[in-house]
Formats: C-alpha cells, structure tokens, sequence
C-alpha cells in the first residue's frame, strides 16, 4: 500500500481524544485505539509519562490538567487543529478518596469533584461546539458501579459519580436530536492502581466506624492489582460499545458491576412497592365524574 493511500485510510479512522492517560483505564484505552489504527490525541498532565504510546500509533501528545480551563480549551483547539475534528471524547481522568462521610476532609472533597465532576463538565463543554457544529460525535463519560450504589468509605467518591450519572442523562436526552451519542462506562474493581496509590484516604478515621467505612477500606485496598476486572478487555468493550450502530447509554463491565446494578434495582423495588399508597397520595385527588357532577 502506498505512503498516499496509507494517509487517505488514516483518514477515515475516527478521532479519539482521551483524558488521564497516564495509567489504567485511560492508558489502556489509548493503546487499544492506537493499535487499531485510530488517530489519538493523548492527554496526560505529565505528557512525559505517556510518550511510549506514540511509538503505537498516530498519536498527538498533549498536556492537560482537566482542572485548568485554559489547558482544557488549548488542548482541544491543539487537537482540532492538527486531525480536524474530535469524533469521540473518553472523559477518563479521575481520582478517589476513602474516609466515611463524618471523617472526610472537605479539602480532599472538593479536589476530587474538581477533577472527577467540574473537569469533566469542562471538557463536555470545550468538545461539544465542535460537535455540533459537525452534526456527529460520541461522549463516553467514565463512572462507576458506584455511580449507581453506593459503598461505605466511599461517600463522597459514589458523590461524584453520581452526578456524573446524573449530568450524563441530561445530556443525552439534549445532544442526541443533534446527532452526539453518549456513553456512561460503570465498571465494578479492575486491576488498575486506583485503590493502590490514586486514592487518598482520611487523616482523622474515628472508631466508630471500625466494622463500617474501615473494614471496607482494607478490603478495597487488600485486593489491589487482584481485582477480576481486566483492563484491557474492558477497553475492548468500550471501543466495541462506542462502534455500535445502537451504542449503550450505560454499560456495565465486571461480573461485580452487572450483578450489583441487577442487586440496586430489586432493591429499589422492594423499597419502593410498600410505600406506593403514600406516595401515590402526595399529589392533589384526581376530580372523578362524581366530583364534576
């Protein structure tokens, strides 16, 4: 195949543009659309920890800080500029924090739902005007199992996730008449260093917690590195899922994941099913043909 027809296929392959692609999910994410031909922009706050991806493929190498707007706004104009559009956003980038919700320290919070939500929001918004403008587009916002139920020692961190759920279901129902799909991905534990070295955890635990929040914090952190889930197979289900003609709102990854989301919606139910007079009988009687008459 000649230099000119090598161009003309790298062409056609979509533009993706990925957020924390230093490790986990962000970086084996890169790697599988590299391989696979496609034009990548990866993005890293140090670009020097993700140089190695570009021996993979069509890669642009970019800094991004997802806190800082002007780094989120040059990055996407670098990007725009040098492959001609942005066909699908991966909003990887995200940190956590352990503590119970009494114990957590509202500095950590804050710099997580800067990163985890605002950074994300940040990103939707730079990306989305040249989506429109060009009629197509995929937004794939990674959440959690913990986006759809919530696990002690976890509080704040399920927080976020839920209004990146909660945000994402908004903007579906707004972009897709324009032709811009959107994807919420909620894996269950994968062997990324998430629960290893990502996350932070209290400076000030408080007993009483002991059996609750703590004993589930030295669980997350015992089975780091042996969690079922395997990052490169969920990177070919996202790549998969985004390819499809009908791609999913949500998709679920890890046996966990599936299994927990089938758990919360029993659950819901069995909550919901004693209470249903009450809460049917909130609204004003409905006028019956013996009230009109």
């Amino acid at each position: 195949m000649s230099a000119a027809s090598n161009s003309s296929q790298s062409a056609k392959q979509p533009v993706w543009f990925i957020t924390g692609c230093s490790t986990g999910f962000g970086r084996q994410i890169a790697s599988h659309v590299l391989e696979l031909g496609y034009r990548t922009v990866v993005t890293s706050r140090n670009p020097e920890d993700v140089q190695d991806l570009a021996e993979l493929g069509n890669a642009l190498i970019l800094k991004l800080d997802v806190t800082d707007r002007a780094q989120a706004e040059a990055s996407v104009k670098a990007a725009e500029e040098h492959y001609g559009s942005i066909d699908v956003l991966v909003n990887n980038a995200g940190i956590g924090y352990f503590a119970a919700v009494e114990e957590s320290d509202e500095d950590e919070v804050r710099k997580m739902f800067e990163v985890n939500v605002f950074g994300l929001c940040r990103m939707v918004h730079v990306v989305l005007p040249g989506m429109r403008k060009r009629g197509h587009g995929h937004i794939v916002n990674l959440s959690s199992i913990a986006g759809l139920r919530s696990f002690p020692a976890l509080g704040y961190y399920n927080a976020t996730k839920f209004a990146v759920e909660g945000l994402s279901e908004a903007l579906w129902q707004e972009v897709e008449p324009l032709g811009i799909k959107v994807t919420l991905v909620e894996p269950s534990g994968f062997r990324t260093d998430w629960a290893g070295r990502s996350a932070n955890e209290t400076k000030h635990p408080i007993e009483d917690y002991a059996d609750t929040a703590h004993k589930n914090l030295r669980q997350l952190r015992a089975i780091s590195g042996n969690q079922d889930g395997d990052p490169v197979r969920a990177a070919e289900a996202i790549v998969k899922a985004v390819g499809s003609p009908n791609p999913p709102h949500r998709l679920l990854l890890g046996n966990d994941a599936y299994d927990g989301a089938i758990a919360k919606l029993d659950e819901l139910r069995a909550e919901f099913a004693p209470w249903e007079a009450i809460s049917r009988g909130a609204d004003f009687p409905k006028a019956t043909p013996a009230m009109l008459a």
